[in-house]
């Protein structure tokens, strides 16, 4: 039986994974969680094979969170499952640790093909992604510049691209205005912009934007 955890803030979403998997024989939702350190409680005292976990998490993101995952429980495959493209988001989440990476538009047949192939031990990785793979090995010296930022300041600038404010962007990643400022700076800093401007056009000529 492969046991599941479900990592996501929204309860919807978690009862709407879980729906999914009850049609499965050989699946099972053993644990739910919110936010990250609810995730990293629930692994290191439950059994659990495969984490299905979001990127947009109040406080430690989800791409933060896989390393503590993966060390308290290295047998534990991860999938992550996002609102965001995979041209944003899957090389950092497979570089990280992730397993896979799928959006929520995706299929519910194809998460739960997701959720067999790497619970068997391979990754699940899409024509798209595998591409970019291929590109990042033939040319390992050319890397993007927003690949200088973490995970959480290019989560920010992502939002900061699509137009939200910063009062929008703190409530929708749970912290303070004054963090959500702190990581603009940086942002501004790391890829020598002056302004939001900058950050979108940069967004939109390659290709970051949805």
């Amino acid at each position: 039986m492969i046991k599941i955890l479900i990592v996501d803030d929204h309860r919807i979403v978690r009862e709407g994974i879980k729906k999914i998997i009850q049609l499965e024989t050989d699946i099972v939702v053993a644990a739910q969680a919110k936010d990250a350190p609810e995730a990293i409680r629930i692994i290191s005292t439950t059994d659990i094979n495969v984490v299905i976990l979001d990127i947009s998490l109040p406080g430690m993101s989800g791409l933060e969170a896989i390393k503590d995952l993966k060390t308290l429980k290295p047998t534990a495959s991860i999938i992550i499952l996002s609102m965001y493209p995979e041209e944003r988001f899957a090389i950092r989440a497979l570089k990280a640790g992730a397993s896979g990476y799928l959006t929520k538009e995706t299929a519910p047949e194809e998460l739960i093909n997701a959720i067999r192939l790497v619970h068997s031990g391979h990754n699940y990785i899409t024509p798209f992604v595998a591409e970019r793979m291929v590109t990042e090995l033939q040319n390992p010296t050319e890397k993007a510049p927003h690949e200088r930022l973490s995970s959480r300041e290019f989560e920010v600038m992502c939002m900061i691209g699509s137009g939200k404010t910063i009062n929008e962007i703190a409530e929708l990643l749970s912290l303070s205005n004054r963090t959500v400022s702190t990581y603009r700076t940086r942002i501004l800093q790391k890829m020598d912009f002056k302004n939001n401007a900058m950050i979108m056009h940069y967004m939109l000529d390659n290709w970051l934007l949805e």
